[in-house]
């Protein structure tokens, strides 16, 4: 029986870093922002938007080039430990 047991890092953050991105990029290139905004009666605070929102595009960019390469790193990791476990 074989009992090889892979530790396979989490895609989770990485995962939700891609989609906190992705989010912060339709707010600050489409004015779907500005229209929620408006909709609720918050439209005053557009002309404060892209104090916030560029900020935080580059703060999630880092984040999750950041994650990225951890995750890599710990893939390569496990890959290692399960080819030296394997050919024991």
């Amino acid at each position: 029986m074989n009992n090889k047991i892979t530790n396979k890092p989490s895609k989770k953050n990485l995962n939700a870093l891609i989609i906190g991105t992705i989010l912060i990029l339709l707010c600050c290139f489409t004015p779907l922002l500005v229209f929620t905004l408006s909709l609720v009666g918050l439209s005053f605070f557009t002309p404060y938007l892209d104090f916030v929102l560029f900020p935080a595009l580059l703060l999630f960019t880092f984040l999750t080039m950041w994650s990225y390469k951890k995750y890599k790193k710990k893939c390569r990791i496990c890959d290692n430990d399960t080819s030296h476990k394997t050919n024991s």
